[in-house]
């Protein structure tokens, strides 16, 4: 690489000669002593891959260096993480894809080992455990049978791929969450690699294909979520081209005060940050409240930025990550390597230190966080502790109104009426019998409690915070509901040992929370079936039930199909809710509970105190939990190391799998580089509104036997009982793109709003709409010839970085999608995969232009992805037209020529069968 700037230089530590691409030395050219930590990071990727221009030149080295806060984005780089994480719901269509191109750059006259990842690239197993099982002690156990016997498929793939390919790794299951084992095990802060015989020291940076790789920025690695399919072009050396950010500053002051937690302050933190708007920036943490925060806290707040909408969260390298490095059991030799670049880059933050330069500027003193939650639906919809009730009633009235609607109707008719508020207080209740117990289920009953997510389970404060108050309430003879459905997923094995050392584990088991597996489980949407009595009495008067999780996602139908309301919370207060069954209540002044002899119990007599809390982590959490839990972390248990996995250099495919098969995308490709076109005489799939999430287009959990995918495995043999998630079948196209807009929660305005992955269908010849499942109209469709768009409204793509939500609208054969904003990933994705992203004018959207779904449209003026907008034509059935602007999302020229290519995956073929034919 070259070094025009003259910024090489050498790093002696433990005893060794380092090189390193040296920021101060740049800095005796350009003045930048008031970067903001993330711009410092993107600058020395930038000198250490500069090329004379191929991918980096001086002028983008430049563009850095002389960096405007004020400025918009309008200036292309190229950033190349040093490493790939993924968890296996998006790494197995990652591996899919690999061993797919092996066969592809075969065909194309290439060779298949020149498919490898060219940098670490690392899988850990935690996105398919699911609640079967609970409330017992034997869940892990049977959870962990149940795992492996529906995933033995998946899991032998992986096997293959792990003895396949160079430079992979796979951390088996039952070890942990994805970013919970990066933080505390995977990331390097900073990297020590030979290249060219040179032995570099440098930055550790990741993309990561889940968007929580956030969580990583808490110790000051920058890296980000990315789909599948920018995460493999990554994997095989591909720069990721991006915009120079915008920069938000966010100041800590003060401290947490007495009875808040971290989960608190993460979720006014996000709402916040959502109120500024904060969609493709950076953000960074700094200010004199940072000393007071550990680590774990700043790993909490850096995970949730996908629900603040930044593309990081980030926080400096200083003392406090180095006291994490030895805590979690890292080497001596690299805290001393940590420190010792840090503070020669000008990396290393001090307290009183100079302030960046920020695009913008939020603070929070810590000290005004209050208990929180956030719910029912969204993310950044917090709500005060002391506000969950009223919260609940509010929201009951739409989640019900259809039953109430005709409660009324059936009285009016009986010549009486009755008003809203009396309904409400005369809700139905379902009597039911669980547990051996006879109760009353009724709207806001909370039926699951779930101890989960990477955003908290990484947390001592808050994981020992919920075990102190289970073993209050045990003391005083509180028990949780018997309708609750509770669970602990640990986000490592060090958890278990830390609540188990400290002695509270068993305190969490007697109120019902046993371990019942070390994954996502109910954050991710794997919270297993509700007991039968319990899913009996929520349809029996179609009750609005909830879920209180310490998640980070609660958009609706996620959590689970039969719940409509779900809260995000605090651990502690997840055990809390347990104990009280219902969200219809205010905790902070109605008892919890009652102890056996009739006295009340509240909150606030349960509650640890901070030093309780700070107390038990001193004499629990050490570097021995570490150690040993992670000393062999890509062996695996028994039941990994029998399974049986292929071998060879490409994958022996079969026919009959269900779970993996050779995907079509590379079918028929040829060298020859296409175009890109207009869009004639497309019919509209979809009409949305905002909001529309990664969830709604391509959903993770169950399949429903009566939809396309459910009938589609039906056909071959696979039974319900056996038909596991859409999650865990990414490895097969034929069953996602049938999951495509089929959850059961997104809402088609074509067909009014109604609920379920439904369309209308619009045959040639101008005969009366049909309605059927998106799926069976885009087959209609395509067996036509006819391309489809699909039109939305504001945030578009939110949620997961889920690269099938653009693999199932590409197969489907959708050409566009218009919405009024696009999350960054997801719009990525799209252009990933050739699906072109438009966006609506300011203040524009379908409605605003009269369009009811029944249009034909035209796409024009694209000029081979060159003109920066677009003319979108609507015909109408009576051949009236509409005719409106739009911007072409096509952001880059690497953008341009990927999307002519088909896809960056197609892209990437290309140029290596190329390389071999030359």
């Amino acid at each position: 690489m070259l070094d025009s700037f003259s910024t090489r230089r050498q790093l002696v530590v433990n005893g060794r000669t380092l090189t390193y691409n040296s920021l101060p030395a740049l800095g005796e050219r350009f003045d930048i002593r008031k970067l903001p930590y993330s711009m410092k990071i993107l600058l020395e990727n930038l000198l250490r891959h500069e090329d004379g221009g191929i991918t980096v030149g001086t002028d983008h080295i430049e563009a850095v260096a002389r960096w405007d806060a004020g400025k918009e984005p309008d200036t292309e780089i190229a950033f190349m993480p040093a490493r790939v994480v993924l968890q296996d719901f998006t790494g197995v269509p990652c591996v899919v894809d690999l061993a797919a191109m092996r066969d592809a750059v075969s065909k194309l006259g290439g060779n298949a080992g020149q498919i490898n990842p060219l940098i670490p690239s690392e899988l850990v197993i935690d996105h398919s455990v699911q609640v079967d099982v609970f409330g017992r002690a034997d869940a892990l156990d049977l959870n962990g049978k149940i795992e492996f016997e529906r995933n033995m498929e998946r899991y032998s793939f992986l096997r293959w791929g792990q003895k396949a390919f160079h430079n992979f790794k796979v951390v088996p299951p039952n070890t942990g969450i994805v970013h919970q084992v990066n933080l505390e095990n995977l990331a390097r802060v900073v990297v020590e690699r030979e290249v060219d015989g040179e032995l570099l020291a440098f930055p550790d940076t990741v993309f990561g294909t889940d968007s929580h790789t956030t969580m990583i920025n808490g110790i000051g690695v920058l890296g980000w979520g990315v789909g599948g399919i920018e995460a493999e072009a990554a994997m095989l050396g591909q720069p990721s081209s991006m915009l120079i950010p915008q920069v938000v500053g966010f100041k800590l002051t003060g401290k947490l005060p007495e009875g808040t937690t971290a989960t608190d302050l993460v979720l006014t933190v996000t709402q916040m940050l959502r109120k500024l708007g904060v969609v493709g920036k950076f953000v960074e943490f700094f200010g004199e409240g940072l000393p007071h925060l550990p680590l774990a806290d700043r790993a909490t707040i850096a995970n949730m930025a996908p629900e603040y909408g930044a593309t990081c969260g980030i926080f400096p390298i200083d003392a406090e990550s180095l006291t994490y490095l030895r805590l979690s059991g890292r080497s001596d030799e690299q805290v001393a390597l940590v420190e010792a670049y840090a503070r020669a880059q000008g990396l290393w933050h001090e307290p009183g230190q100079t302030e960046a330069n920020y695009s913008a500027t939020l603070e929070l003193n810590l000290a005004d966080v209050k208990p929180s939650l956030a719910g029912p639906k969204r993310p950044q919809d917090r709500v005060l502790l002391s506000d969950v009730k009223a919260n609940f009633t509010e929201n009951l009235g739409d989640l019900t109104s259809h039953r109430v609607n005709g409660a009324t109707r059936r009285m009016d008719a009986e010549g009486g009426h009755q008003p809203q508020a009396e309904h409400l207080a005369a809700r139905p209740r379902s009597k039911i019998h669980v547990q051996d117990q006879d109760a009353d289920l009724c709207d806001g009953s909370v039926v699951i409690a779930a101890i989960t997510s990477c955003t908290n389970t990484s947390n001592p404060a808050v994981m020992l915070g919920a075990g102190l108050l289970a073993r209050n309430a045990v003391k005083l003879g509180l028990k949780a509901k018997p309708w609750v459905k509770t669970s602990l997923g640990p986000g490592s094995l060090v958890v278990t040992d830390y609540l188990r050392k400290a002695g509270v584990l068993a305190d969490l088991e007697k109120l019902g929370f046993f371990v019942v597996g070390y994954g996502c489980t109910t954050c991710i949407g794997n919270s297993g079936p509700l007991p039968d009595e319990v899913s009996r009495g929520i349809a029996e008067n179609d009750l609005a039930v909830a879920s209180v999780l310490s998640g980070n996602r609660n958009f609706e139908g996620r959590v689970h199909p039969e719940v409509k309301m779900n809260y995000l919370a605090s651990p502690p207060l997840v055990v809390a809710y347990a104990i009280a069954g219902t969200v219809d209540i205010d905790l902070t002044r109605e008892p919890l509970g009652y102890t056996p002899d009739g006295r009340a119990v509240h909150l606030r007599d349960v509650w640890p105190s901070n030093k309780e809390i700070g107390d038990v982590i001193a004499a629990t959490v050490g570097p021995e939990l570490f150690a040993q839990n992670y000393a062999d972390v890509f062996k695996g248990d028994s039941r990994w190391n029998q399974i049986a996995s292929p071998e060879g250099e490409s994958f022996a495919w079969d026919g009959a799998s269900t779970y993996i098969k050779n995907p079509p995308y590379f079918d028929g490709m040829t060298m020859a580089v296409g175009s890109i076109n207009d869009v004639h005489g497309a019919r509209i799939m979809g009409l949305f509104g905002d909001s529309i999430t990664t969830d709604h287009i391509s959903p993770a959990g169950n399949i429903k036997k009566d939809s396309p995918a459910g009938r589609f495995l039906v056909s071959r043999g696979v039974q319900p009982v056996d038909f596991n998630s859409y999650g865990s079948r990414r490895g097969n196209d034929d069953v996602m793109v049938r999951g495509t807009f089929a959850n059961i929660r997104i809402k088609n305005l074509m067909l009014g709003g109604e609920e379920g992955g439904n369309t209308l269908y619009y045959a040639k010849g101008g005969a009366a709409p049909e309605k059927m499942s998106i799926y069976d109209a885009a087959m209609k469709y395509k067996a036509e010839g006819v391309p489809l768009v699909v039109m939305a409204g504001k945030e578009y793509g939110t949620g997961s970085s889920r690269d099938w939500a653009a693999k199932g609208t590409n197969l489907l054969g959708v050409k566009a999608v218009i919405a009024e904003s696009f999350e960054r990933i997801h719009r990525s994705n799209l252009v990933g995969m050739g699906v072109l992203p438009l966006q609506f004018k300011d203040g524009e959207n379908a409605q605003t232009h009269g369009l009811d779904g029944s249009e034909e449209i035209s796409v024009t003026g694209i000029d081979d992805g060159r003109a920066r907008t677009a003319t979108v034509t609507a015909r109408r059935s009576d051949g009236s037209e509409k005719r409106f602007e739009v911007r072409v999302l096509l952001l880059t020229p690497k953008e341009v020529e990927y999307f002519r290519h088909g896809g960056i995956l197609h892209y990437v073929l290309r140029q290596l069968a190329a390389k071999k034919a030359a």
